[in-house]
């Protein structure tokens, strides 16, 4: 008999042996009743690796009287999609395709219009799948043609019973008993993170080298903990994982939580990303500690300094510190405040003359020279002296407003007294 993956062998033949995506698939799922009702729409399935597109895809196909065809965008063409349209309406299709599209998102518009015509008269009912944003990646016309339905990643606990099951399929392969230490089902449960695939995998590799012992095959936590290290990292430099990250990492800084910093800086860090942790740590000391705490920035810029000479794995430490900093940092956008509405209004074309006392001394040609009237603040009690700064149409704009944090309430109450 051929070799078959464990992976692929212990594939949902149902909706109930699928793991997780009670959400979609549970008793009342929307998902599950569409299949059900055996009226099945244009579909986009989106979500992480491992969560059962493919695996619901083959459950559907099973459903309907349609021929099935499978195309993975990342190596499709044009005339694979042309010899699917050529069958519709012959002996080979005469109600029409159900075509599975792994990997949507790697269709150009122009592959992806072609399609479109035939899912508009029914000829091909189309389920795609993809792991990025479909709002983001997939054309308008063939997105408002479909339902989108979100796979979201696995537990461990979810994926227990798969783990179990996997198991079992083992012992028959292999003609014996698989003894699992205690904590391995759990580990390797944990360590796919979310993803059934990876955890089949590891699981096949532990018992094709696992010890036997009294007839029995044995697989050690300290071996499970080596086959699945790193496996829980869902990280690509260019997908939604890692804006998602960065993005968690920067609102963790912003709302005050250390815990949810350290968490999504380590998962940076593990990727090997330090470059983004770096850039959204220094942007959180101006854009969210700001002027509650001004010497935010000088601080996070000599940790990040000290990381960058010391390098990964040390670099963790001084990075670890710039964020608890910021995490507990008093807070204030005043600064971010004050530059956008500034450049709201120079983007608007609100900008005017400079007013003449502050221009460029040198600004008139020779023989020609104007007064300027400027007033000198450093001469004047308190180092300054009432005179319009900003151009006439804006003289009265108020861009920047004091924080209500002790360090700028502070220099609110300096200047009040000085200008009043």
């Amino acid at each position: 008999m051929a070799y078959r993956p464990l992976a692929d062998e212990i594939r949902p033949k149902n909706l109930d042996e699928v793991v997780g995506q009670r959400h979609i698939l549970g008793q009342d799922g929307l998902l599950r009743r569409i299949i059900e009702s055996g009226e099945i729409p244009n579909l986009i399935f989106y979500g992480p690796s491992g969560t059962g597109k493919t695996t619901v895809a083959n459950i559907i196909a099973q459903r309907t009287n349609r021929p099935l065809h499978r195309l993975n965008a990342t190596t499709a063409s044009i005339s694979d999609i042309k010899d699917i349209i050529a069958d519709i309406g012959t002996l080979l299709a005469p109600e029409g395709v159900l075509l599975y599209l792994d990997e949507i998102q790697y269709f150009n518009k122009k592959q992806q219009q072609s399609l479109l015509e035939f899912m508009e008269n029914g000829k091909i009912t189309l389920i795609a799948s993809t792991t990025e944003n479909p709002f983001f990646y997939v054309f308008g016309a063939v997105l408002s043609r479909s339902t989108v339905f979100e796979f979201k990643q696995i537990t461990a606990e979810d994926a227990l019973p798969a783990v179990d099951r996997g198991v079992d399929i083992l012992e028959e392969r292999l003609g014996g008993r698989l003894v699992l230490e205690e904590g391995v089902r759990e580990h390797i449960a944990s360590a796919c993170g979310g993803d059934i695939r990876k955890a089949m995998n590891a699981l096949e590799l532990l018992a094709s080298a696992a010890r036997r012992e009294n007839g029995a095959l044995r697989i050690t936590l300290e071996d499970a903990q080596t086959a699945a290290q790193k496996s829980a990292m869902r990280y690509d430099r260019e997908g939604d994982s890692h804006f998602d990250i960065a993005s968690a990492l920067m609102k963790s800084l912003r709302g005050s939580d250390p815990d949810a910093a350290v968490h999504y800086l380590a998962r940076l860090l593990e990727a090997g990303d330090m470059v983004t942790a770096i850039r959204r740590l220094l942007c959180s000391a101006s854009e969210d500690v700001g002027l509650a705490y001004p010497q935010a920035v000088p601080i996070v810029k000599a940790c990040v300094d000290s990381a960058l000479q010391l390098g990964l794995p040390e670099a963790r430490l001084p990075l670890a510190e710039a964020a608890i900093l910021l995490a507990t940092w008093p807070k204030s956008n005043s600064a971010y405040q004050a530059i956008a509405g500034a450049q709201a209004d120079v983007r608007a074309g609100r900008a005017g003359d400079i007013p003449r006392e502050l221009q460029n001394v040198h600004a008139d040609s020779a023989g020609q020279e104007r007064e300027q009237g400027y007033r000198y603040p450093h001469d004047y009690p308190g180092h300054w002296v009432r005179q319009q700064y900003l151009p006439d149409n804006l003289k009265n704009r108020k861009y920047y407003q004091y924080g209500d944090n002790k360090t700028e309430q502070a220099a609110r109450r300096y200047w009040e007294e000085i200008k009043k």
